[in-house]
């Protein structure tokens, strides 16, 4: 963080200038963060897919792929749209395609971009063959597999499987493969069972992919991925590619699950101490859900951290403290688990950090995030893609 007297003085007069609320992005942990699990991909022979969900900044990009050409998910059109636009050219659209988007995405296929769709129904399968037909173009689809119960995709060894995807590999549409969203992994809170998650997502996706080959249908992608089962798999033999999002950022969702810590957190709502409820024992601060989102990710974890985390200018995590309440534009940090709370410790004017409970849904909420590096001392902004 930029408390620090120590630090450079340029960088922490900026810090200074910035107006609260803000999303601050520590770019070190990042990069540390987007290392590690690509290492770890690398290793077990597959590729990775980074998620541009969480991120959603052009300026971001080529920190999470080595080339233009290199693989990226997006939930949006307008994502790859803005990616494509920047010369980006191998993109899945993970987010069941609706017919209003298809001429979208031919467009972007006109332009030289490899843009893949994803389907789980007849009806879908139907319209995009019946518009690469009617528009003599070719719409790559991949279509959801249901490893785990969680949401959308197709289980395995249903028949509609086979049936969907001969639709498209016999159309002028063309089928490239099966893709797998292991969901349940997010209830998963330790090693063991976060083992287990990542074998079954593989084990279903390899199913399903050879089902597909063993009714003569060619089945060249199998992906998998979610950032718990991420960093978790074990053996990716026969997959061909990995999908993680929140993984560059990390959240509090993450950190209760296991697969980082709090120190792996790269992202944080920099608030104002605006006032005090000295009856009440709270602190207000300029941070309402405007900034933080309203998600509650971790109530349903082993921790309940209410709507973030509090830590000081120095990245140090303050105990007993959380964002306990939030309005439109005002917070409120209390007290818990019996912990004390001196209000005299945090007069009105001073700063605080809030770590958000999901980084995707805070990240959501700002149209662009400052972005710190220490190391090399620089400061920079990333400019967030809006819209659908």
């Amino acid at each position: 963080m930029l408390a620090n007297e120590s630090q450079n003085p340029e960088l922490l007069r900026k810090y200074q200038s910035l107006d609260t609320p803000f999303l601050s992005v520590d770019k070190q942990i990042v990069l540390k963060n987007l290392a590690r699990l690509r290492n770890k991909i690398d290793g077990l022979g597959a590729e990775l897919r980074p998620h541009f969900k969480t991120v959603r900044a052009i300026e971001a990009v080529e920190h999470l792929l080595p080339q233009k050409i290199s693989p990226i998910t997006v939930s949006t059109v307008k994502e790859a749209e803005a990616l494509v636009e920047e010369g980006y050219s191998n993109i899945v659209y993970a987010v069941g395609i609706s017919e209003g988007k298809l001429p979208r995405i031919s467009q972007l296929i006109a332009k030289g971009a490899k843009v893949r769709v994803l389907l789980d129904t007849l009806e879908q399968a139907q319209f995009v063959s019946q518009y690469s037909e009617q528009h003599c173009c070719v719409i790559p689809a991949m279509i959801e597999v249901d490893c785990d119960g969680h949401r959308g995709g197709i289980h395995p060894d249903d028949p509609l499987l086979i049936e969907i995807a001969n639709i498209l590999h016999q159309g002028v549409a063309s089928f490239h493969g099966v893709l797998a969203h292991a969901g349940e992994s997010y209830l998963c809170f330790d090693p063991k069972s976060l083992a287990e998650a990542a074998n079954n997502e593989v084990n279903m996706t390899l199913k399903a992919a050879n089902n597909l080959r063993a009714a003569g249908i060619p089945c060249d992608i199998v992906s998998i991925g979610s950032t718990p089962t991420a960093h978790s798999y074990q053996d990716l033999n026969g997959i061909t590619e990995v999908r993680a999002g929140v993984y560059g950022f990390f959240d509090l969702v993450m950190a209760g699950i296991g697969v980082c810590q709090l120190k792996d957190i790269a992202a944080s709502v920099v608030t104002t101490v605006i006032g005090h409820n000295r009856e009440k024992g709270w602190i207000f601060i300029d941070a309402g859900w405007m900034a933080l989102s309203l998600d509650r990710g971790t109530a349903g974890q082993p921790k309940d951290c209410g709507y973030g985390l509090v830590t000081d200018c120095n990245g140090a995590v303050l105990d007993g403290l959380q964002v306990i309440s939030v309005n439109q534009e005002h917070g409120i940090i209390g007290a818990v688990d019996n912990s004390d709370l001196s209000l005299d410790n945090f007069p009105v004017g001073s700063r605080l950090h809030i770590l958000p409970n999901h980084g995707c849904a805070t990240a959501s909420m700002h149209q662009h995030y400052h972005v710190f590096d220490t190391a090399n001392e620089t400061y920079e902004i990333w400019n967030r893609i809006q819209g659908w």
